[in-house]
């Protein structure tokens, strides 16, 4: 009987360690600040942008944040929804090109949001909901950096881009992929088409954006459980063994 709750104890052990080891390092992987929904159409008009802040400190919380708006190409009619707790600073600055819409030619944009005033706690997260009057139709994507600082004074910088063919960097920066129009249907206004493909992001967005986030975790979860099993496995054929000679 030693014998096997020694054999039983160590398997356990094993599948255990593997399960917790893998399970943190999926934590670790999609705690990141990020966008969603993460695409849209190039030209949407009046949709929303959501910036998910988790918070990575065990013993500090988060106490501010900034994420910077391209102005490069430039994200037109930016509103800030009010947060609960958080006061929202909105910085505009000019634009080295000028925009032209229907409505006029916009010469400034939004460069930079500062939420102060909240908290973020351990094992948290909070969503910052920006809404945008059009978005650009002449890049593939945008990239909004982000700084997130704590109570102790950390500053986590989420500036980094991912270059092609590369692994993901430590400390990604948020990216909105801007994918091709929709084509125009039975109403022939390229507007109605963009407005259209917005409304559809954002209706399937949660769904979407957490199976693109936590694929990885997923992932990484039934590797740990496969590892666990096998561990459990290879006790049991032990134990077999240990008490084929006495049977």
């Amino acid at each position: 009987m030693s014998a096997y709750r020694t054999t039983l104890r160590r398997a356990g052990t094993v599948a255990a360690l593997a399960t917790a080891g893998v399970l943190a390092a999926a934590g670790v992987a999609s705690a990141h600040v990020t966008v969603h929904p993460d695409s849209y159409a190039k030209g949407a008009t009046d949709g929303v942008l959501t910036f998910r802040v988790p918070n990575e400190e065990d013993k500090a919380s988060t106490t501010k944040v900034q994420v910077y708006l391209p102005t490069d190409h430039p994200v037109l009619g930016v509103l800030v929804t009010p947060q609960n707790g958080w006061t929202a600073k909105v910085t505009t600055s000019k634009l080295k090109t000028p925009v032209k819409t229907d409505d006029g030619t916009i010469t400034d944009a939004v460069s930079e949001i500062t939420w102060t005033g909240g908290k973020i706690g351990a094992g948290q997260f909070e969503d910052f909901n920006v809404a945008f009057g059009q978005l650009p139709e002449d890049t593939d994507q945008l990239t909004f950096k982000t700084l997130q600082t704590y109570s102790d004074g950390n500053v986590v910088r989420w500036i980094e881009e991912a270059a092609a063919g590369a692994d993901e960097p430590e400390n990604p920066a948020p990216v909105l992929k801007l994918t091709a129009k929709a084509s125009e249907d039975g109403d022939g206004t390229p507007a109605a088409s963009a407005s259209a493909a917005a409304t559809a992001t954002k209706t399937t967005s949660a769904s979407s954006s957490s199976s693109s986030s936590d694929s990885t975790a997923r992932g990484l979860g039934i590797a740990g459980l496969i590892v666990g099993v096998l561990g459990l496995a290879a006790g049991a054929f032990a134990i077999v063994r240990s008490r084929s000679p006495q049977s």
